[in-house]
C-alpha cells in the first residue's frame, strides 16, 4: 500500500479508524477537563452510531476500513514493542518499574485495552495484590485512558509525499500518536511504505503538528494550519521536508486565531471536489495570515526553503490554487443556523469520492445547501458522536484514496 495521497477528494479506497470503547466509559463530569475531552457520552449509542458510520464507508465506497485495535494487537505480539509503550504509558504515574509485571500477568489483547482505554490501581492490585502504588489512591489512573481516540485525524497526516506523524500539542494526548506512529512503522502491512515527514530524526521533543491542520489543497500545494494546536516551528520543517521530496511546490502555513472553535485547519474549510469548498464564514474571515513556503535550492542532504508573508486574504489563494473555485457556507450562509450548525462540525465532512460526503444528520441547512450543489450527501446519528466536537472528518484518517 502506498502511503500517500495527492487529493481530500480521491474516491477512497482504505481507511483507519477507532470504534469507541471503555476509555470513554472512563469519562465523569469530575475528570473530563483533566482528560481533555468535552462531554460525557453514552457508550453504547456511541458505539451504534460509530458502526453505523463505519459501515456506512464499507457500503458506500468498498474501502477496506482498518480498525486500531486490530491493529494494536498485530503488532503488540512483539514483546519489545510492547514492553515499551507500557513504561512509556506508566510513566506519568511514576510506575513504569511496573511495566514487565503487568506483560507476565495481562494478555496481549488485555495489554491494547490497557494502553488505550487506561488502568487503574484498583484493577492493578486485583492482578498484582501485594502492589504499592505510593501514594495513588485505589481509583487513580495508573494508565490514563485516551477518549479522544476515535478522532484518528489528530494523530497524524498523509500527504503527497509521505506521512507527518503529529506531536501533539496537550501531554495527555501524545500517546495516540505515539499508538499509530508503532503501528505504521512495525504493522507488516505497512511498514516497508513509510516515508516519515516528522518529526525530524533526532528531535527529541519537536514542536506540536497534528493533523486535523492538514489539508491538500491541489496536486502542488499543501496547506497547514498555524493553530491553538500547531506551532509555527513544526511547520517550518514539515514545509521543508514536504518540498524536498518534491510532491508538492508551494506549502501554505495558515495562521489562524489562537481559540478553541478555530483548533484545527479543518474547522475553517474543507475540499470535496477539484473545484469545491465548504467553509465556516466566521472562521474563514478570522484567518489573521497566509505565508508561503518554497523551495530555494537543495544541495544533496542540504535543503534551503523561502518564506513569503502573503499580502492576500486565504480565500485569494485558494482561488489562486483551485481554477474555478466555488464555495459553499455552512447552513447556505445563514449566520443563525451556520453558528449553529458549525457548534457540530458542520464544516467537518468526510469526503470519500467527487462530490460525495458523509455528514452528521443534525447538520440539516448544511446538508440542503450541500445537495443544492449537486454533493451525494449521506447522513449518519449524531446524539453522541458529536458529543466530542469532532466530525465526519476528525474521526477518519484516509491511507489510501484513487489518484486524481
Amino acid at each position: 500500500m502506498n502511503l500517500r495521497i495527492n487529493s481530500e477528494y480521491g474516491t477512497l479506497r482504505a481507511v483507519l479508524m477507532h470504534r469507541p470503547g471503555k476509555e470513554i466509559d472512563r469519562l465523569t463530569p469530575y475528570n473530563k477537563e483533566f482528560l481533555l475531552f468535552e462531554d460525557v457520552p453514552y457508550l453504547e449509542a456511541l458505539q451504534h452510531e460509530h458502526d453505523v458510520f463505519s459501515n456506512l464507508i464499507k457500503e458506500s465506497t468498498g474501502a477496506q476500513v482498518y480498525q486500531l485495535r486490530e491493529l494494536l494487537i498485530r503488532v503488540l505480539y512483539d514483546r519489545e514493542i510492547l514492553l515499551k509503550l507500557m513504561r512509556e504509558s506508566l510513566k506519568r504515574s511514576g510506575l513504569a518499574h511496573l511495566a514487565e509485571d503487568i506483560l507476565e500477568r495481562y494478555s496481549t489483547a488485555e495489554c491494547a485495552g490497557i494502553l488505550t482505554a487506561g488502568l487503574k490501581i484498583h484493577e492493578l492490585k486485583k492482578k498484582i495484590p501485594n502492589l504499592n502504588p505510593g501514594e495513588l489512591m485505589d481509583y487513580a489512573f495508573a494508565i490514563p485512558p485516551c477518549p479522544n481516540l476515535y478522532f484518528q485525524r489528530d494523530p497524524m497526516a498523509l500527504t503527497p509525499g509521505g506521512i507527518i506523524f503529529s506531536s501533539m500539542k496537550m501531554e495527555g494526548r501524545q500517546r495516540e500518536a505515539d499508538l499509530l506512529r508503532t503501528i505504521f512503522e512495525n504493522h507488516p502491512d505497512f511498514k516497508e511504505h513509510v516515508n516519515c515527514l516528522y518529526p525530524i530524526n533526532g528531535h527529541d521533543n519537536p514542536p506540536s503538528i497534528e493533523g486535523g491542520d492538514v489539508i491538500i489543497l491541489s496536486h502542488e500545494a499543501v496547506a497547514i494550519g498555524n493553530s491553538e494546536r500547531t506551532d509555527e516551528k513544526a511547520i517550518y520543517h514539515a514545509a521543508k521536508a514536504l518540498l524536498a521530496e518534491g510532491s508538492v511546490k508551494r506549502v501554505y502555513e495558515v495562521h489562524l486565531p489562537k481559540k478553541r472553535n478555530f483548533m484545527h485547519l479543518d474547522t475553517v474549510f474543507t475540499v470535496l471536489d477539484e473545484n469545491l469548498v465548504l467553509t465556516y464564514p466566521d472562521a474563514m474571515n478570522s484567518v489573521l495570515q497566509t505565508s508561503l513556503y518554497t523551495l530555494k535550492d537543495l544541495q544533496g542532504d542540504r535543503v534551503n526553503i523561502r518564506r513569503e508573508i502573503l499580502k492576500e486574504s486565504l480565500l485569494t489563494v485558494l482561488e489562486r490554487e483551485i481554477p474555478h473555485l466555488e464555495i459553499l457556507a455552512t447552513a447556505d450562509g445563514n449566520p443563525d443556523y451556520s453558528m449553529r450548525e458549525q457548534w457540530f462540525d458542520g464544516a467537518n465532512v468526510f469526503a470519500i469520492g467527487p462530490r460525495r460526503v458523509i455528514s452528521y444528520n443534525r447538520n440539516i441547512h448544511t446538508n440542503r445547501a450541500l445537495r443544492n450543489m449537486g454533493v451525494e450527501v449521506l447522513e449518519i446519528p449524531s446524539s453522541e458522536l458529536s458529543r466530542g466536537l469532532g466530525g465526519p472528518r476528525c474521526m477518519t484518517m484516509p491511507i489510501s484514496r484513487a489518484r486524481v
